[in-house]
């Protein structure tokens, strides 16, 4: 079984990704690329799913993390891929994801590696 810090890590991880997928690039372009699309997508999941798995006690300390709509992301991208609106991606990859991975990294630090 994962540790909650592997999970965290992953989220940290997926956020650092969807950075590298849409360096350099704008909306636009983000828009008419299939493939970053599809690859940024995956990564927002790999995050709502990593999400899931952190405990109930975890979550309750750090409310200032959105945990349910993170979770309800992945839950839509997977299950409601059909509705899937490309600007919401951008923005979500662009706007959310970079926020969160600062509240997962500092959350990393103070639960897991307090020097």
């Amino acid at each position: 079984m994962r540790s909650e810090e592997q999970y965290l890590t992953d989220i940290v991880e997926a956020a650092d990704a969807i950075a590298r997928f849409i360096a350099g690039i704008d909306q636009a372009a983000f828009l008419q690329d299939e493939l970053r699309q599809s690859a940024v997508i995956q990564k927002i999941e790999v995050i709502g799913e990593a999400a899931g798995k952190i405990s109930p006690r975890l979550r309750d300390r750090y409310p200032e993390v959105e945990w349910p709509r993170i979770v309800g992301m992945r839950n839509l991208l997977v299950h409601s891929y059909f509705s899937i609106k490309p600007g919401i991606i951008w923005q979500t990859a662009t706007q959310a994801v970079p926020d969160l991975r600062e509240r997962i990294a500092q959350i990393l630090i103070r639960e897991f590696r307090p020097d």
